[in-house]
Formats: structure tokens, C-alpha cells, sequence
């Protein structure tokens, strides 16, 4: 779903927040991705497009920019994969999905919760 720089991208910004391309750029250069500002640009707009980060504009020395931010992308793409399993197994692909999570320890069990906001 997501390329490589795509996700490196989105961490990135993940961690600052809310950033224009420039600080992503920083923040990737302090990671050891150096990259051109351009790209980092390119794949920011690509992932705007995708539904991965949210932007907005804002003034700025020079004119404007965009300003992105990252959406709960994994909250969606589970939700997006749950009803996946339902459409395709129906009742039966529910039922073995549950036997799945009771399989869990306790604490993965927690965390997959924590990810889904339940």
C-alpha cells in the first residue's frame, strides 16, 4: 500500500506532528535519509492524495506552503481489512478471526486493541 519512502516519510512526520516538507526533510536528514526537498514534496502530496496526511495552507516568508499532518492511517486500513474478511468469508471468517485473537497473549491482545480503539 505504501512504498518504502512513502513509510519513512510518514514516520517522519508522525513524530513532529504537523510540518511542512522542509522540517520532514530535516527530520529524515537527521534519521540518515538524505533526500532532496523536492521529493520529500512529491511524496508528501502523494500521500495527501492517498488519504495518509492531511494538509493545509499557511503564509509564509516567500508566499505559502502546505502544512501536513498525519491521519490514523492504521486505524483505517484495519478497519478497511476487517471488512475485507467479512465480505469475503462472511460468518465463517468472523468466527475464525475471533479464535485468532483469543490466541493472543494478553498484552498483544491489549495492544490490538489500543490500535483499534476498543
Amino acid at each position: 500500500m505504501l512504498g518504502s519512502l512513502e513509510s519513512e516519510v510518514l514516520r517522519s512526520l508522525k513524530e513532529l506532528g504537523e510540518a511542512p516538507a522542509r522540517d520532514v526533510r530535516r527530520q529524515l536528514e537527521r534519521q540518515g535519509i538524505p533526500l532532496a526537498y523536492t521529493t520529500v514534496a512529491t511524496i508528501l502530496s502523494r500521500l495527501h492524495q492517498k488519504g495518509a496526511v492531511r494538509r493545509r495552507r499557511e503564509s509564509c516568508r516567500g508566499g505559502e506552503r502546505y502544512v501536513y499532518r498525519p491521519v490514523d492511517f492504521e486505524r483505517k486500513y484495519l478497519a478497511h481489512l476487517l471488512k475485507g474478511v467479512v465480505e469475503m468469508f462472511g460468518p465463517a471468517g468472523v468466527v475464525h478471526l475471533n479464535e485468532e485473537i483469543e490466541k493472543l497473549q494478553p498484552a498483544e491482545e491489549r495492544e490490538l486493541r489500543r490500535r483499534l480503539r476498543l
